[in-house]
């Protein structure tokens, strides 16, 4: 893995498949670290004959956000965003979507296939109404446009999502239960969640995190965000919206309102998934991102 410093951000960053020559990038959700684009899945798409990139967003994994702000780790969510919304928001989705940008320029790649999930869904939005001269196509994955009207998330996902956390230095256990439990809350019906694998990943994330609660500024980027339906329908890449129906933190509305606004998207609802991308459907769902790819309009 490498990393790119630009500004007061240092992008971690891995190239897999480098001799491959057209370039998929995989922008991760809200607190996400690069490796929840699991490495077998990144490997079908380099089989495929894709150079694949996958990053942790700033503030996420091993990627900063270099900011003289401290934020507490012993206060709630609201208690926080009443703090730091004073003092105006660190940095926006946009900004965010910059970083995807500079990355790119940082390897001298002109073009490329853009695929978010989540929050990461929302930046790869925002790539294809601003940036349509780099992205070549899009997948959005388990995502939503932040229309006002949409469903929202589930009260007791929300509850989890914004309680305060265990300290995962001095209460490791604890933490690992917590979030142990709230990935299983969300990962959907139709496939066998795995808690030991669950549990490893996590702890794979505690060794790569370089940022301390730095999800904070990643919700109130998310918050922040001021919703336009002018943004997906001057999309013009090829587009696919994958989601699942048993999605409680984006409803499955959410992502059809996607697919509605880009003009001619595709979409694919994926029975028994939750916010969470399992293993059996690895191949499903890259099969569908090079179907989607192979619609590429030139340039």
């Amino acid at each position: 893995m490498k990393t790119v410093k630009m500004n007061e951000v240092e992008l971690c960053y891995e190239v897999l498949g480098e001799k491959n020559p057209d370039t998929i990038v995989l922008i991760s959700g809200l607190g996400s670290q690069m490796i929840r684009w699991d490495h077998t899945f990144c490997d079908l798409l380099v089989e495929k004959g894709f150079r694949v990139i996958r990053f942790d967003n700033r503030d996420s994994g091993s990627s900063v956000f270099n900011s003289k702000r401290e934020i507490p780790s012993d206060k709630s969510i609201e208690e926080i965003f009443a703090m730091l919304s004073k003092e105006g928001i660190s940095y926006s989705l946009m900004d965010m979507a910059h970083d995807v940008i500079g990355l790119l320029n940082h390897l001298n790649i002109e073009k490329a296939h853009i695929a978010g999930r989540s929050m990461g869904g929302i930046i790869a939005q925002l790539l294809g109404s601003y940036y349509p001269e780099r992205v070549l196509s899009l997948t959005i994955i388990m995502s939503t446009s932040m229309n006002p009207s949409l469903p929202k998330p589930d009260p007791e996902v929300m509850a989890m999502m914004t309680q305060v956390s265990a300290d995962p230095v001095l209460q490791k256990e604890e933490y690992l239960r917590e979030k142990i439990r709230f990935a299983k809350k969300i990962s959907g019906s139709g496939y066998i969640f795995d808690s030991n694998q669950e549990k490893a990943l996590l702890e794979e994330e505690l060794i790569r995190s370089r940022t301390k609660n730095g999800i904070i500024r990643q919700l109130l980027a998310m918050a922040s965000f001021q919703y336009n339906p002018e943004v997906p329908k001057k999309i013009t890449a090829p587009t696919l919206i994958i989601h699942g129906t048993d999605d409680l933190i984006f409803h499955p509305d959410c992502g059809k309102d996607i697919a509605d606004s880009i003009p001619n998207a595709e979409w694919l609802l994926i029975e028994g998934m939750g916010h969470s991308i399992p293993v059996e459907l690895f191949d499903t769902i890259s099969e569908s991102m090079v179907s989607i790819i192979n619609k590429k309009l030139p340039y």
